[in-house]
């Protein structure tokens, strides 16, 4: 086994002492986090049983919120799940926990609901009789710089993406022990995040994010059948197609990843992450041109929709 070195994942960011003083909602309540509980009986932690966004807020404003909501109700309907509100008061419940920390720019928010708290220890959801919990957690957050110059290091896992049969790879679910397991793998491996194949053996995404590569100026990225459909992967996707650079959604093995000029990572936290290595096989010559203009494209892409300058 491997000791594992770098310690960086797509997540990492600077730290801010204002973090340990951050108003979370509850259910209606806006308490400090301190304060910020659910009961043990609640659907999401007794059965990771809910569906969950990540979003940032830029001068005030949640990027894509439109595409995010889009999704979130989407995958809430798909399982039954009731919001018990419309976007409306999702976004008025984002806009009263941000004036409640007095937030603005560089915040990160994780929106999560879950079934309920349930009658009994038992998997039946209709078990669930009191109604949904909504929670918002919003954090001062920005990625950590170091991240953009030395890149994420990969390693392939044995853990794949699933079948839509058995748990859709397509809902931001709180039930996250697939993509944990393909963390703890690619940690024993010494990388940062795994790598992880979809049923066939194609690349499909990290345990985190979604993936691309770069290949004699095309930008290759899977099929969107077995990967969580990311609000940034369909952005830069988007981007690409608007600025005549080739973009393919398709199968492609570790052969084609393995010889890449460039790889990255897209998240609506880290934007576009580059990658390093996989599997301790560098990637390209440690020039990222395209991954270059694809984040010059994005940032312009923020500063038209939220009016911020991404740094």
């Amino acid at each position: 086994m491997h000791a594992r070195t770098s310690g960086h994942s797509t997540h990492d960011a600077s730290e801010d002492d204002r973090n340990r003083d951050i108003r979370i909602y509850v259910n209606g309540d806006i308490v400090h986090r301190d304060e910020a509980k659910v009961s043990v009986y609640d659907a999401g932690f007794m059965l990771g049983d809910g569906m969950w966004e990540g979003m940032r807020l830029y001068n005030g404003t949640w990027a894509f919120f439109d595409e995010h909501m889009d999704r979130f109700f989407n995958s809430c309907k798909a399982v039954s799940l009731d919001v018990g509100m419309d976007r409306k008061g999702i976004l008025d419940a984002l806009t009263q926990t941000a004036a409640a920390n007095g937030m603005t720019n560089d915040v990160h928010c994780r929106l999560m609901l879950t079934r309920g708290i349930k009658d009994k220890p038992f998997q039946h959801p209709k078990l669930s009789t009191s109604g949904s919990t909504l929670v918002i957690i919003m954090e001062h957050s920005k990625p950590a710089s170091s991240l953009q110059s030395a890149g994420i290091t990969l390693a392939t896992v044995p853990q794949v993406r699933g079948l839509p049969m058995s748990q859709d790879a397509k809902f931001n679910s709180h039930s996250k022990l697939n993509c944990v397991i393909a963390c703890l793998q690619a940690e024993q491996a010494g990388a940062d995040e795994g790598l992880m194949l979809d049923p066939h053996g194609f690349v499909n995404t990290t345990n985190a994010c979604n993936f691309f590569v770069v290949r004699r100026g095309e930008v290759w990225t899977s099929t969107p059948d077995y990967c969580m459909n990311g609000v940034t992967r369909q952005k830069v996707i988007d981007l690409c197609r608007a600025n005549d650079i080739p973009v393919f959604e398709k199968h492609y093995s570790l052969y084609e990843a393995y010889g890449a000029d460039e790889a990255f990572l897209t998240g609506t936290f880290g934007a576009q992450t580059p990658v390093a290595s996989i599997d301790g096989k560098a990637i390209g010559n440690g020039e990222r041109p395209m991954t270059a203009r694809i984040q010059t494209l994005y940032k312009a892409l923020i500063r038209e929709n939220t009016g911020a300058d991404l740094r």
